[in-house]
């Protein structure tokens, strides 16, 4: 139905139908969704000339970070690439560079906000490009599972370690009580870390990647992880659970790694015999015990560059990766697939298309700054205390 059929009918689009046609703004959200301005057409066959021309006319001024998971039409302008925390230490890297142009999801470039200068100003190329992990997790409903914790008497054994794919105001939280960041590389150093300090973690806010590394890299049983809900009233646990568990996991899961399943794992096996599963701990628990290897992003693409050739491979992980990787050893025989049979990108990265791209560094070039990512002041302080703490990690 359009607007005006609505109008017609005495129907009015409710503010949720208008947020998710991207045609309003939620001022309470992590996150944004206006884009002002008008993007030029995504069938514009001058939109790679026209990017080239912007990016040059800027020089040294712009400086293009571009996610492994972005699709190749951006990649092909990033003058880095990498995981999350990688392209951020590479912004920070570049104090001449007054523009961040990041081309990724809104977390990600709140990261790079807190780490670089305040002369330079991070731009996110579509402000609707969140992370559904990442959201996951809001302010108030942490603050919210901190009174539970202290109502069962167990908050100052308590110490928070919380993912990389995390809001500032959670990486804020982390560093106000105490706890640290982790990446998907790191994070048995980090909870290493943290069971020094206190006798229980409250890992945030990808319950995968906490359980995955307590149980298989640590150690630890399923009988020691709850899972705190957020929407059940106490997280859906009783006091006595939580005094009895060493970590407990928020609900949070990536939407992509979290639809690999045991059966994905089993058919590509009989399919590709001899075949090696390599997957992301982002990856149910069911899902990592039955592959053959496991690892981060930078993990995945090192072990395929040092695989032989004539290798088979399946990995577990977002697909415009799996692409790349597939395109760039087919050349050495190396056989690469994507582990489940359905296709599936990161739809709010791939929001960041090369439409944006253009519209963001001509208006730049035009000394139009849009798509600025901010992080106010005190949250950006305990933010960075928490990634003070994970750089220090030995």
């Amino acid at each position: 139905m359009t607007t005006a059929q609505a109008q017609e009918l005495d129907v009015q689009p409710t503010p949720l139908a208008l947020l998710l046609l991207g045609r309003e703004a939620d001022p309470t959200s992590e996150r944004g969704v206006e884009c002002p301005g008008d993007l030029p057409s995504p069938s514009d066959p001058d939109l790679v000339a026209r990017a080239r021309a912007a990016k040059e006319k800027l020089g040294d001024k712009v400086f293009v970070l571009g996610h492994h998971y972005q699709r190749d039409e951006v990649i092909q302008f990033a003058d880095v690439t990498g995981d999350s925390f990688k392209l951020a230490r590479d912004a920070a890297a570049r104090p001449e560079a007054e523009y961040i142009v990041f081309c990724g999801v809104h977390f990600m470039a709140e990261s790079a906000d807190i780490l670089t200068s305040d002369d330079q100003k991070v731009v996110l190329p579509d402000l609707a490009a969140g992370c559904s992990m990442a959201d996951m997790a809001t302010a108030e409903q942490v603050a919210e599972c901190w009174d539970v914790l202290t109502e069962a008497g167990v908050a100052e054994q308590v110490v928070p370690v919380s993912y990389m794919n995390s809001s500032a105001d959670i990486k804020a939280f982390t560093g106000k009580h105490g706890g640290t960041i982790c990446t998907s590389s790191n994070a048995k150093r980090a909870l290493e870390w943290a069971f020094q300090q206190g006798e229980k973690v409250l890992f945030l806010p990808d319950q995968h990647l906490g359980r995955n590394t307590a149980v298989r890299d640590m150690g630890m049983t399923l009988e020691d992880c709850v899972v705190y809900n957020p929407h059940k009233p106490n997280g859906g646990l009783t006091a006595e659970e939580l005094r009895a568990a060493k970590m407990i996991l928020w609900r949070g899961h990536c939407s992509v790694h979290g639809r690999f399943s045991l059966d994905s794992v089993n058919d590509v096996r009989e399919r590709i015999p001899g075949v090696n599963v390599l997957v992301h701990p982002e990856c149910k628990h069911e899902v990592v015990a039955a592959a053959d290897y496991v690892g981060s992003t930078e993990y995945i693409i090192k072990a395929l560059e040092a695989a032989p050739a004539g290798s088979k491979w399946a990995i577990g992980t977002e697909l415009n990766l799996v692409r790349r990787l597939a395109n760039r050893f087919a050349p050495e025989g190396k056989e690469i697939v994507f582990l489940d049979k359905t296709v599936c990108f990161c739809s709010t990265m791939n929001r960041i298309d090369l439409p944006h791209l253009v519209w963001a560094l001509e208006s730049l070039a035009e000394g139009n700054l849009v798509n600025r990512i901010e992080v106010d002041k005190e949250t950006e302080a305990f933010a960075k205390l928490a990634l003070e703490r994970m750089l220090a990690l030995p």
